[in-house]
């Protein structure tokens, strides 16, 4: 037996969607008012510069990433064509390649960042209390914890 979602659920289900699309949006306006390049740049910078070594396997980049996966080889094609990163074959694995940012690539991912900081504040920051932010974190923090559930028939 199944239950539907309360109307406050689907109301807030919308929203969550919504105000996702659009910050996004706006957060892509700032970077390309800046003469920056898309937040997906900076996204895949950011994890491989998080690492001590620089370097990753490209499916675990493809598990760290927060914006759409689905085009990542197309990506760090680009990536690699504008000397961000750097891909060689992996050696564990013939089929996998090891990405790696170079010194260009952390120097963008320094130079987008207070673009990216101001329109974090700017566009979602200043709206939400310190304790509205640690509430709607820990909100998202369970829902990415909510192991999946088969489908109710």
């Amino acid at each position: 037996m199944s239950r539907k979602p309360s109307e406050s659920a689907v109301t807030a289900w919308a929203r969550l969607l919504r105000a996702q699309q659009v910050l996004l949006d706006r957060v892509e306006a700032d970077l390309k008012a800046a003469g920056l390049p898309p937040l997906g740049w900076y996204d895949v910078l950011l994890e491989l510069n998080r690492v001590e070594t620089g370097r990753l396997r490209q499916f675990e980049i493809c598990e760290k990433v927060l914006l759409s996966k689905y085009n990542l080889s197309r990506l760090l094609d680009r990536l690699e064509q504008e000397g961000l990163v750097k891909r060689q074959p992996c050696k564990e694995d013939a089929r996998g390649a090891v990405v790696s940012i170079t010194a260009a690539g952390r120097e963008l991912r320094k130079k987008m960042w207070p673009v990216y900081e101001r329109a974090i504040q700017q566009h979602f920051a200043r709206v939400l209390s310190a304790q509205e932010a640690e509430q709607l974190a820990q909100v998202m923090g369970r829902l990415l914890a909510e192991p999946a559930q088969n489908p109710v028939t």
